[in-house]
């Protein structure tokens, strides 16, 4: 069994330990150190640019201390609703806004202080840039010294909104060199590929989307993280709890042995013969030295009408010996994929697991844990 499946150990971690871990539930280090660096790189290159183009002086702020916090956001929790592009850019512009609002009408500084802060919650509440530095760019409004009031209701603008802009263009490229999914677009939700209103068969039952909106009603708290991606945590919960309560039977127990493949270079016609003659939904492809490249099945041959197999393969799905048979359950029931090949290092064709030999696996392996708990 695969390390990640394992059950943690239990005990206790030492109180020194303990004062280092991390608060962020999936923080590790490596995600800690590329934080650091991509702050780096923004914070620096912000303030270049901006030094670059519109000069540097005790009269204009090259970059506003707020930036310091969106980097940390940014960088640190590309995937939090509160560092997405427009709430980076749009929350501290409005904010820095509202700060100068409260400071024109406003004479005196304590109420006014207050009075900003507050009004760049509501306006970032209403216009759905919730940024949580944005109550510091308020504050910096009000209280940023010679150099921000005489900008006056230009502030917003600039160092703001130019520095937000820069700093969120500078995050995406680093984000896409590090190949973090910035800006964060939650998956999406399955669908039924088969045209019909049933719902698709990994949500048709367990967790549905009803039940987090019942359970975030329920818990009447904010939490940092989208829904759907708080759904989507759920389902693989559900998923790992499967693995580790199914584990025991590997895919190397439960695959096809006698394997029908067909080579690359086979006719669509061959393809359809040995499909039908045998029987299955799905055939591996392998090259002249019997290396898998691909899968075909009836629907690629009928959807693209070609001469060649090597013209209708699709990418195929696969897994190694030692896997867990139940962490195919996603990949299996995705309504699109009948069969995973099981394949060695080197890609040599060692099986195949299909639908009909997972199911007959977990009615396999429900049957036995009945039989325990029974006995």
């Amino acid at each position: 069994m695969s390390e990640s499946i394992r059950a943690p150990r239990q005990g206790k971690p030492a109180p020194g330990f303990r004062l280092f871990r991390p608060i962020l539930a999936g923080a590790t280090l490596r995600e800690r150190l590329v934080a650091c660096l991509g702050a780096l790189a923004g914070i620096t290159l912000t303030g270049l640019i901006c030094g670059w183009f519109f000069g540097e002086g005790p009269h204009i702020p090259l970059i506003v201390a707020p930036m310091g916090a969106s980097a940390v956001l940014l960088f640190a929790v590309p995937a939090s609703p509160l560092a997405q592009p427009w709430p980076v850019i749009g929350g501290n512009t409005i904010s820095a806004f509202m700060g100068v609002l409260a400071a024109h009408f406003i004479p005196d500084p304590v109420v006014a202080i207050g009075v900003g802060v507050s009004l760049a919650i509501a306006a970032m509440s209403v216009t759905r840039s919730l940024h949580p530095p944005g109550g510091a760019a308020a504050l910096t409004a009000l209280i940023g010294g010679p150099a921000v009031t005489s900008a006056g209701f230009l502030f917003p603008l600039f160092p703001v909104c130019v520095n937000s802009v820069i700093l969120v263009a500078l995050g995406i490229a680093f984000h896409k060199i590090s190949r973090r999914n910035y800006p964060h677009v939650p998956v999406a939700v399955p669908v039924n590929t088969h045209g019909t209103a049933d719902l698709p068969a990994p949500i048709r039952v367990g967790i549905r989307p009803e039940d987090v909106d019942a359970a975030l009603v329920a818990l009447d708290e904010t939490l940092d993280i989208d829904r759907a991606d708080l759904d989507r945590l759920l389902r693989q919960v559900e998923h790992h709890a499967l693995v580790r309560v199914h584990g025991n039977l590997t895919c190397g127990e439960v695959m096809s042995r006698d394997v029908v493949t067909i080579k690359s270079d086979s006719s669509a016609a061959r393809a359809r013969e040995l499909l039908l003659a045998h029987n299955v939904r799905t055939l591996p492809v392998v090259d002249g030295a019997g290396r898998l490249t691909g899968t075909v099945g009836l629907r690629e041959l009928a959807l693209r009408e070609v001469g060649g197999v090597s013209e209708a393969m699709s990418e195929a799905r696969t897994a190694a010996l030692e896997d867990p048979a139940v962490g195919l359950v996603p990949t299996l029931t995705d309504g699109r994929t009948h069969a995973i090949v099981v394949v060695s290092a080197d890609r040599t064709v060692l099986g195949v697991i299909t639908q009909t030999d997972l199911l007959a696996t977990l009615a396999r392996s429900a049957s036995a844990k009945a039989f325990e708990q029974a006995a």
